[in-house]
């Protein structure tokens, strides 16, 4: 399994069979999204910087809750709310698990709800875990660092912060890294078997590699 990022909280997922799931394409954020093609699109939430699904060629959209299987790649989705106060603001929003070779993915979209025993159950533990640390419109790094205790992931990836050129207003990543002392900086994250031990941090950059 190879995960390599987009940006913001947009990740192509390439399995050992082929199979390729792009999440949460972006529209006009001000950073580019690639030119991706997919077997398939997961959308977390009906908003322009998650929802950009004709900005990739692929033959099926997922954006509903409920089990599906690409390829051989089983997928489900679970809602969770998009803010503090059970969606009265933001309304609500998708976590995507992903399932394949031994290994567990789990994309959180835009979750915006404290962690909480009842969250944590309702999204699982997974061997990967793509969590949003910005805030404003999410979760923020205090409260993405809960979710890492709480979920105890092999590997944590934050998603959805501020980089150059991003027009949407959140926070950069550095408070979340800074909360942990160690972190890995890579442009891609290739896994040959299920990811054990304690949760480590990787960094993603944009990748160039398509």
């Amino acid at each position: 399994m190879k995960i390599q990022y987009a940006g913001h909280s947009s990740f192509l997922l390439t399995f050992e069979d082929g199979t390729r799931v792009v999440t949460d394409p972006f529209g006009d954020v001000g950073i580019p999204m690639p030119d991706l093609s997919a077997d398939a699109v997961t959308v977390s939430h009906a908003h322009y910087d998650h929802n950009n699904v004709s900005g990739v060629r692929a033959p099926v959209v997922l954006s509903r809750e409920g089990e599906f299987t690409v390829g051989g790649v089983h997928i489900s989705a679970v809602g969770c709310f998009h803010d503090e106060v059970h969606g009265a603001k933001r309304g609500r929003t998708l976590a995507f698990r992903f399932e394949a070779e031994g290994i567990s993915v789990l994309h959180c979209g835009d979750l915006g709800e404290p962690c909480s025993a009842e969250t944590v159950q309702r999204l699982g533990r997974a061997d990967v875990l793509l969590i949003p640390v910005g805030g404003n419109y999410t979760i923020d790094a205090l409260e993405a660092k809960r979710y890492v205790d709480a979920l105890q992931p092999a590997v944590a990836i934050p998603m959805h912060y501020k980089v150059r050129g991003l027009t949407v207003d959140i926070a950069a990543p550095e408070r979340f890294l800074s909360l942990f002392s160690d972190v890995v900086r890579t442009d891609s994250l290739t896994l040959r078997e299920r990811p054990r031990g304690d949760t480590k941090i990787v960094f993603m950059e944009r990748s160039k590699r398509w």
